[in-house]
């Protein structure tokens, strides 16, 4: 039997305007003549309909992302970069967000790993007049705008927490306006600030936490160039309590006498999942008529990835952490304490696959993607430095695509760590040794501070400091610490 379901919702007027009536008109010219909706075009150049019931934050960040003009790296469909609700899941599985939506903090995470600047603030943290003059900054120019999280309830609405973007301010009614993205259901309105505070200052009960709300600019490019944190994992939350909690506690207790000892501490008695916390970042693209040509803006990023990889491993802090990983991991083999592929080899068929699964718009290879005919390549175009790519042949229904996934490679001279052979680690591309340094590099520096030998303490802080590190890399690593931040405001007591 059929279903019929459910066409819209009637707009509870009061409280709310709906824009398109002739007062939401009138409130809409009067806040256009008085400077509060230069915000309003570019937004509603991009506003687009959540596309699944539970995707409200992914859409909401997808339109001011776009809105902002910043370059998701990646592609949509065919050769199109652009983004969508569907390629928000860095931060956590689309499934799960289909069931269940997304929390404040993670959206704020989203956003700023994806290339934007975030100021982020529960109402418990801000108040209402920093809110109406957050809201008032970022309607009054092109540069930023305000996604807000509210409880639909004191609107008279049906449903729970949603996200939108603010579209426009009034001042003289003191009234905001709401592009809702849940546009099947309810269209665009204003509403009285107040009201909107009320909305905010409610708990989230996946948290705990109070709602709120976030102003997203644009940044001169995106702070993640290699590295990313990543909580798609069930056991991310695990993770982040055990490195921001745990680890400085066991610093305290245990009888830390050396750098090799302090590393053992922290990572022999680590959650399993602290393999998949910290990834690095590949670029993906489409195989075109058998070309392996890079483009020069492909090569620019390729470049920048190497580098990132190359200051990482002229750190102090790496020597440490490689001799210990080679002495308890076994980097050649390819055989880890915690299961890692550490050679090229081993991994091109689940860099393929990841690949093809972001490329396609798959939420797993369970939904048919997988990949076959995996091979690792040296491309060198006439003088320049040979780069990494790894190809691949995709099957997704049954339809056959190739593509590449670009590696950054650094040649280490470390003698206990792999050759630079084409049969073995080819390169090398980022390790185990490379990930555990900068995640040591993005842990708070009063992690260090319970240290009980005073000169090891001296030591590790030095080894960790963030201050004297290059420019790129000490960018990425304030990266992570801000994704961190993000995440563990979602962990935090209430």
């Amino acid at each position: 039997m059929a279903v019929a379901g459910v066409y819209r919702r009637v707009l509870p007027s009061p409280p709310a305007i709906e824009f398109a009536s002739p007062q939401g008109k009138k409130l809409f010219t009067e806040a256009l003549e008085g400077g509060t909706m230069e915000g309003f075009f570019k937004l509603i150049s991009y506003y687009q309909t959540q596309s699944e019931p539970a995707y409200c934050g992914l859409a909401s960040l997808a339109v001011v992302l776009n809105a902002l003009a910043i370059d998701p790296g990646r592609t949509w469909k065919g050769p199109w970069r652009w983004f969508d609700d569907t390629m928000l899941d860095c931060c956590e599985p689309l499934s799960k967000i289909k069931d269940e939506g997304i929390t404040f903090g993670k959206v704020s995470c989203l956003a700023f790993c994806n290339g934007a600047n975030v100021e982020a603030f529960r109402t418990n943290e801000s108040s209402i007049d920093e809110f109406r003059r957050q809201v008032i900054s970022s309607t009054s120019s092109e540069d930023s705008h305000v996604i807000t999280s509210y409880h639909r309830g004191v609107f008279k609405q049906t449903g729970t927490g949603h996200f939108s973007p603010i579209g426009g301010y009034h001042a003289g009614k003191d009234m905001a306006l709401i592009l809702d993205v849940a546009r099947f259901k309810y269209p665009p309105h204003w509403v009285p600030l107040i009201l909107l505070w009320e909305a905010m200052d409610t708990i989230d009960n996946a948290t705990g936490h109070r709602r709120g709300f976030m102003t997203v600019s644009r940044i001169p490019k995106a702070p993640s160039i290699l590295y990313t944190v990543s909580c798609r994992h069930e056991g991310w939350n695990k993770v982040a309590k055990y490195l921001t909690e745990d680890v400085p506690l066991r610093l305290k207790s245990d009888d830390v006498k050396s750098v090799e000892n302090l590393l053992s501490v922290i990572f022999k008695s680590a959650p399993a999942d602290l393999k998949e916390f910290i990834k690095w970042v590949a670029e993906v693209r489409r195989q075109e008529d058998g070309s392996m040509i890079l483009s020069e803006e492909e090569k620019g990023r390729l470049v920048m990835k190497e580098e990132v990889l190359k200051q990482t491993r002229e750190t102090e802090l790496f020597k440490y952490v490689a001799k210990w990983s080679a002495s308890k991991i076994s980097l050649c083999k390819g055989v880890t304490s915690w299961g890692l592929k550490e050679t090229l080899p081993e991994l091109a068929a689940d860099i393929c696959c990841q690949g093809a699964e972001l490329f396609m718009g798959k939420l797993s290879s369970s939904e048919g993607t997988c990949c076959r005919q995996t091979n690792v390549t040296l491309l060198k175009v006439d003088d320049e430095k040979a780069m990494t790519v790894v190809s691949g042949t995709v099957t997704t229904d049954g339809i056959e695509k190739g593509i590449e996934t670009l590696v950054p490679s650094s040649i280490t001279e470390l003698s206990n760590l792999c050759d630079f052979d084409q049969s073995n680690c080819k390169g090398m591309h980022p390790s185990t040794a490379d990930v555990l340094t900068v995640l040591l590099l993005a842990l708070p520096q009063h992690t260090w501070s319970g240290i009980k030998e005073e000169e090891l303490r001296m030591q590790f802080n030095h080894l960790a400091s963030v201050d004297k590190l290059p420019s790129l890399l000490q960018q990425e690593v304030q990266h992570l610490r801000r994704q961190l931040h993000f995440l563990m405001t979602d962990l935090s007591a209430p």
